[in-house]
């Protein structure tokens, strides 16, 4: 028997609770994990309130990253052997495989050797933030040695890894932020340039930033007034990458920045980096390296037992944390 997390409606954080299941072993081409950490992404708020691209089917798992152990191997599975060290490539359905239990199943292929150094707290914390910056910033937006991009909800996973990321290929990371309270915490992490959304104008401070050539690339996950402002500092045949939409408020499509400087708008999803075999390999030789220099290290906000997930939870919508929230088990 197996501690699991599910729920078995939609709601808040106290809809979670830890229920003992029969846990099947691995089916063919599946590794199974003993957890010893589990990373918390907003995508498992937003199943678990029934906002996500998913549907739950209820009683419903959820979770999306982990670092353990392996526990044991399913039939044609090759490279993995029992009491190695491994962490998780998000899986395209976190309900088919979710992550929060003590014991969890993964596709062999999405299932990671990560550099031991990490230990399991910030194995839990890679793949997630990492492969959703890479994928915008290096895969798609071809970032490059002196190109300024700017960096919304900052101090999030995924804005932190941006920030890394840029750094390590040479690029001039802006940091946009909502107010000015974590502006110290970021340029330590490695922003060049902070800006306080709700404090400063965005346009006039990136203008003076990036100067005559502008922002080349815009890496968003609010949406909401600030894509007037955005796109208006934006070079010529820039590109804005959109992963997500944070802001409350409607998102105008800026139709006269767009037609005269020839912009880019992009929708994306970290799901086309995760199916495509050949640059997920790309993706994880990228990220793996990062990891083993030092170039990329996650940044830990939090941990938590996992005796007190809806506490996880309430902290991950909070809105206060700087980097990953764990769970430890």
């Amino acid at each position: 028997m197996t501690r699991v997390v599910r729920f078995h409606r939609h709601g808040g954080p106290e809809v979670l609770c830890i229920e003992t299941v029969d846990v099947p072993p691995p089916a063919k081409g599946e590794v199974q994990i003993r957890v010893r950490a589990l990373g918390l992404n907003r995508a498992e708020a937003l199943l678990r309130t029934g906002t996500y691209i998913e549907t739950a089917t209820f009683p419903s798992g959820l979770g999306l990253e982990a670092g353990g152990i392996v526990e044991a191997i399913g039939e044609g599975v090759a490279g993995f052997a029992p009491g190695e060290a491994v962490s998780i490539v998000p899986p395209l359905s976190m309900v088919r495989w979710p992550a929060y239990a003590e014991l969890a199943t993964f596709p062999a292929e999405l299932v990671v050797k990560h550099p031991p150094e990490l230990g399991f707290e910030a194995a839990a914390a890679v793949w997630m933030q990492y492969l959703t910056a890479y994928g915008a910033l290096v895969d798609i937006a071809g970032l490059g040695r002196g190109d300024v991009v700017a960096i919304t909800a900052a101090s999030s996973s995924v804005g932190l890894a941006a920030i890394q990321i840029a750094n390590r290929i040479g690029a001039f990371p802006v940091a946009l932020t909502r107010t000015s309270a974590k502006q110290r915490a970021l340029r330590e992490a490695g922003a060049a340039h902070v800006i306080a959304l709700d404090e400063e104008d965005i346009e006039a401070r990136l203008a003076v930033i990036a100067g005559a050539s502008g922002v080349r690339v815009v890496f968003d996950a609010v949406g909401g007034p600030a894509f007037e402002p955005l796109t208006a500092a934006m070079s010529r045949g820039g590109i804005l990458i959109e992963y997500g939409g944070l802001s409350p408020a409607p998102t105008p499509f800026p139709l006269f920045n767009v037609l005269t400087k020839s912009l880019v708008l992009r929708g994306y999803l970290v799901h086309e980096i995760i199916r495509d075999p050949v640059r997920l390999a790309k993706a994880k030789a990228f990220i793996l390296d990062g990891l083993s220099d030092g170039s990329l290290k996650p940044v830990i906000a939090r941990t938590f037992p996992f005796e007190e997930i809806v506490e996880a939870h309430r902290f991950l919508e909070s809105n206060n944390q700087f980097g990953k929230i764990v769970v430890t088990i």
